[in-house]
C-alpha cells in the first residue's frame, strides 16, 4: 500500500512538473501570437505595409465571404496583395479603430484567434515558422 501511494505521489510531482514547464512556453506564444497580430492590423490602420508583411506567412491567403445564403460569395486575397493594398492606400481612419486580440488556441506550432475592429471580425490560423509566428489564413464575414 505505501508503494502505491509513493508511486501516486511520484507520478503527480511528476505531472505538475511537466504542467508547469509547458506553462511559461504557452504563455510567450500567447503573447508572440498576439504581437502578430498586432502588427497585421496595425500595419493596416497605419499603412505601414513592411509591418503587415513581417506578420504573414509566405502561403498566406485571406478569403471573404458576403451575400446572404441565396448568393453567397467569397473572395480571396493573397499576402502580397494584402502589403500593395496597404502600400497603396496608406494610412486609414484612425477616429474608428477598435481592436481586440483573442487566442483561442494554441496547440504546439499552430493557433487560432479572433480580431475584432470596428467594422469586422477576421477569424485568423498562425503557424510557427522559422521559429515566428505567421498568420496563414484569414477568414473574413463582410455584411451586405
Amino acid at each position: 500500500m505505501k508503494c502505491l501511494a509513493l508511486g501516486f505521489g511520484l507520478l503527480t510531482l511528476l505531472l505538475l512538473n511537466v504542467t508547469s514547464a509547458t506553462q511559461p512556453q504557452k504563455t510567450s506564444d500567447e503573447a508572440a501570437v498576439r504581437a502578430t497580430i498586432a502588427d497585421y492590423i496595425e500595419g493596416y490602420y497605419t499603412g505601414d505595409a513592411p509591418r503587415m508583411e513581417k506578420s504573414l506567412h509566405p502561403h498566406y491567403l485571406k478569403h471573404t465571404i458576403s451575400g446572404s445564403d441565396d448568393q453567397l460569395r467569397m473572395t480571396e486575397k493573397t499576402g502580397l496583395q494584402m502589403v500593395q493594398d496597404v502600400r497603396s492606400g496608406g494610412p486609414q481612419n484612425s477616429s474608428e479603430r477598435k481592436e481586440q486580440i483573442t487566442v483561442l488556441d494554441i496547440a504546439g506550432d499552430i493557433a487560432s484567434a479572433k480580431l475584432v475592429t470596428a467594422h469586422w471580425v477576421d477569424y485568423i490560423t498562425l503557424s510557427k515558422w522559422h521559429g515566428e509566428w505567421k498568420i496563414v489564413s484569414v477568414v473574413l464575414r463582410e455584411d451586405d
